[in-house]
């Protein structure tokens, strides 16, 4: 039987901004960041956001992380107008609906990789026995679990990004937000936390990657290219670039 309101069918997007807008004021100096943006990410897409320095991408990703808010506007996570969440909301958000993977490692260099990993866990309350037990698991699933005594220091670039992915899938979020994460890494290293996102993705996971590199952005089923502030409209990794306008 067909349903008196199709809408009550529609699933609500991992994301939804409409006409978010962020100003950032110093004294009497206002800079507009974002200037209206528009997205909408559906669960299990892999999507880039990308776009040159300056261009409003990265205080995008602060907002997309629930670290920042809008000056005006609205964003929904899974349906839910995040304005209306309190501080422990959003702190709850952080740490177990949103995996975070960023440029710069952000591991301890006095840690051994297994403990750099269960940190999430800790931070949530979970029973030591059980968060070695996660974090011993989740570097098994990025191919580390040789290395889970390991110090940061005793890896090599591409291996320390690979535990801070597994960091970032200890709570199993539904959604990994990626800030620049090859950005300090070779080619190959670069290959391999790809194909591991891909990996993530399949299974069911929705990834937002922020990336300037073209090639990087390529990469993922949907470009959203940032310019000033702004949404340049386009549709998919094949035809992004040919389309932005020089």
């Amino acid at each position: 039987m067909s349903p008196s309101n199709p809408d009550e069918l529609d699933t609500p997007a991992v994301i939804e901004l409409v006409d978010v807008t962020k100003i950032y004021s110093t004294g009497q100096l206002e800079v507009a960041a974002l200037r209206g943006v528009s997205i909408r990410i559906e669960e299990n897409e892999f999507v880039a956001i990308t776009g040159p320095s300056g261009s409003g991408k990265s205080t995008l990703m602060q907002i997309l992380g629930c670290l920042d808010v809008p000056t005006a506007g609205t964003f929904r996570l899974s349906g839910h107008d995040v304005s209306s969440f309190d501080e422990d909301q959003l702190a709850d958000v952080r740490n177990l609906f949103i995996g975070f993977v960023f440029q710069q490692f952000n591991l301890l260099a006095y840690m051994s990789a297994w403990r750099n990993v269960e940190l999430p866990l800790m931070y949530s309350g979970v029973h030591p026995a059980e968060r070695r037990e996660r974090a011993l698991a989740a570097l098994d699933k990025v191919g580390l679990a040789d290395r889970a005594r390991h110090k940061p220091g005793e890896l090599s670039g591409g291996q320390q990004q690979r535990v801070a992915v597994a960091r970032a899938l200890d709570t199993e979020p539904a959604m990994i937000l990626a800030d620049e994460p090859t950005g300090n890494l070779d080619s190959t290293s670069t290959a391999d936390v790809l194909d591991l996102f891909h990996e993530l993705n399949r299974e069911g996971r929705t990834i937002v990657l922020i990336t300037h590199e073209h090639d990087i952005a390529a990469r993922a089923q949907r470009i959203i290219n940032i310019r000033d502030g702004n949404v340049w409209p386009l549709a998919t990794a094949d035809t992004a670039w040919a389309r932005v306008p020089s």
